[in-house]
């Protein structure tokens, strides 16, 4: 029990420390009334080529911040807590691959906000859990499924927004679905059939040989 609570925290501190770093900067461009968002992504320019590794740290507004806040929580947590062997790799491969896909296919104008890393974490948990066939990796894709099923949408330009980055949602979504299947073959894994029962095996017949070599001549 202690255990499981040890790992429940573990999970939160890397999530919290980047909610922390966000706020930090965005109460420091707000009372300095400073601009930020030329650190974001600008495709294909020079000038933009900074925001691969900037954009998800600024944010348009408090409002918009506030909107990523849960979901960037939750969906790090359940990377670091379900894949915590390979969630540091998997969580930059999204941050960088976000980027770097947004920088090829966004329109013109800055494109700022931790909303693509949210839909590459989506992504990868729903198909991970999937590829993987692991029951507990399986329940967390419906969960994912229910919870942020009609993120969907915002990944298209016939219903998102005007002034969101659709572009930035559909990259995250890429790179989630490609992160899923490039580390298929690490970290958690459905445990194999009968492996149990030849565990009790071997067991069993290491305790029976012990008690022949003990057994008087």
């Amino acid at each position: 029990m202690k255990r499981d609570v040890q790992r429940i925290v573990l999970a939160a501190i890397i999530p919290l420390f980047l909610l922390f770093i966000l706020y930090i900067l965005k109460f420091l461009e707000t009372g300095m009334d400073w601009d930020f968002t030329k650190l974001g992504v600008y495709p294909m320019e020079k000038r933009g080529v900074f925001g691969i590794f900037a954009h998800p740290l600024v944010h348009s507004s408090f409002k918009h911040l506030f909107a990523n806040t849960i979901p960037f929580f939750f969906l790090s947590w359940c990377l670091f807590y379900f894949y915590r062997d390979i969630a540091p790799y998997i969580f930059f491969t999204i941050w960088i691959g976000c980027g770097v896909f947004t920088f090829l296919i966004g329109k013109p104008g800055w494109h700022i906000g931790a909303s693509g890393i949210i839909y590459g974490l989506a992504f990868f948990l729903f198909f991970s859990g999937l590829l993987r066939k692991h029951v507990p990796l399986i329940a967390i894709s419906l969960l994912i499924t229910f919870l942020y099923g009609g993120l969907v949408w915002n990944m298209f330009p016939q219903f998102a927004k005007e002034t969101t980055s659709w572009e930035g949602h559909l990259s995250g979504a890429i790179t989630g679905t490609l992160c899923s299947i490039a580390f298929m073959k690490y970290g958690p894994q459905r445990p194999e059939p009968f492996a149990d029962e030849e565990d009790i095996d071997e067991e069993e017949e290491e305790a029976s040989s012990e008690e022949e070599t003990k057994q008087p001549y």
